[in-house]
């Protein structure tokens, strides 16, 4: 493994929430439905008497339930759940006395409705065909994603949630959900994330849905029961893995030597410097933990997030006017290019006009968009001041 295989938590478990029937199937956003619906999902710390200290937090694009501590398999998720997954991807914010502080609160993920990590999603198995849902799975918006997950916390008995924390896309889960459920939220920390999409964003992902769906394997997204479209899902890791990393971070992790894959022998170009083989063989590792249509399904997601649309307002001031009791943390990354710094300030202006408690915080790293994931120490002590309520 490339990270530590120990947590001040110790062994975790997966725990899945399944919810509705065919007289009260779950509506997607799009007037689709499903019913069952299934969660899969994990808690750390206790929580209190009146559940008043509750935090949801959202994972990012290729993130699962999976946050904090050591997990070593999750049931029904054998082929994916690979060894760099064990450790919890935020296990450096959640414990006890780290950012979101197991001691005070109680700390709750959930695989995205979609995913591919135990929650309902393309992979799982449609009861009517005994087959997986492939490219028939629902159109999945942020917004069927956060009220799935609020249905979660109607099962868990949690009103209103201390707070909601998101980084990337899980940031934009959260301002949906601050936005959507003013009255479920009381903090709202969003991290390197904004509130609507860029252009460039817009062309980095189609990039990315171009990759898959070109791959010959793909099959119109039919492609379980024989070869998957791994090509097209590695390249569009690779298209995306420009915009989380630093160029510095690249090349500071390349090998010095170049590694040739053995099934790219018969192309053309052969790698000529250890960046490329750095980037091929971060595609290579990341097929072998995800799934291609659940991909193009976040990646679509991520396209269609409109606050406007969702919330029925003309202005983004109007949207956020309903965030007037909530107080926001947000956080920029310079350097970033995935979330540049001028969509949080674009964030800050729309909170300061609807008149909504904000704080903004420029963090320097030489990391890029990924800092939210590798530098505790940049973050923590700004979550754990604001949490307290200073």
């Amino acid at each position: 493994m490339t990270r530590s295989a120990t947590s001040d938590l110790g062994e975790v478990k997966t725990r899945f929430f399944t919810f509705g029937d065919r007289r009260h199937p779950f509506i997607f956003r799009t007037g689709e439905t499903l019913a069952p619906v299934t969660l899969a999902y994990e808690t750390y710390g206790a929580l209190n008497n009146d559940k008043s200290n509750a935090i949801l937090v959202f994972h990012a694009l290729s993130g699962s339930q999976h946050a904090a501590g050591i997990n070593r398999a999750v049931n029904g998720v054998r082929r994916l759940w690979t060894e760099e997954l064990y450790r919890g991807w935020w296990d450096d914010f959640i414990g006890p006395g780290k950012a979101l502080d197991t001691e005070r609160y109680f700390v709750i993920c959930a695989n995205y409705l979609g995913g591919c990590y135990g929650s309902s999603g393309p992979v799982s198995r449609n009861p009517a065909t005994r087959r997986p849902y492939g490219r028939s799975f629902p159109t999945v918006m942020f917004g069927d994603i956060v009220d799935s997950q609020v249905q979660l916390l109607d099962h868990l008995g949690i009103g209103k949630l201390h707070a909601v924390a998101g980084a990337s896309l899980g940031g934009l889960c959260a301002v949906n959900l601050a936005v959507r459920h003013p009255q479920r939220v009381g903090v709202v920390i969003a991290i390197a994330a904004g509130i609507e999409v860029t252009i460039q964003q817009r062309i980095y992902n189609y990039e990315q849905i171009c990759a898959i769906e070109e791959d010959k394997y793909f099959n119109g997204g039919h492609y379980y029961g024989r070869r998957h479209p791994e090509r097209g899902l590695a390249l569009a890791r690779m298209i995306s893995h420009k915009t989380f990393v630093s160029l510095d971070m690249m090349a500071e992790r390349a090998r010095s030597e170049v590694v040739r894959p053995e099934e790219d022998r018969d192309k053309w170009y052969w790698m000529s410097h250890p960046v490329e083989s750095y980037l091929r063989n971060q595609g290579l590792k990341f097929v072998k933990r995800f799934d291609a249509n659940t991909y193009l399904r976040i990646i679509d997601a991520w396209q269609r997030f409109d606050l406007l649309k969702d919330t029925g307002r003309k202005s983004y001031r109007d949207v956020f006017a309903a965030c007037r009791k909530q107080r926001h943390l947000v956080f920029s990354i310079q350097g970033d290019a995935c979330f540049a710094p001028e969509q949080q300030e674009q964030q800050c202006e729309v909170l300061r006009a609807a008149g909504v408690p904000h704080q903004h915080i420029s963090v320097h790293s030489d990391k890029g968009h990924d800092s939210f994931l590798l530098e505790p120490e940049l973050y923590t002590p700004h979550i754990a001041y604001f949490l307290r309520g200073a």
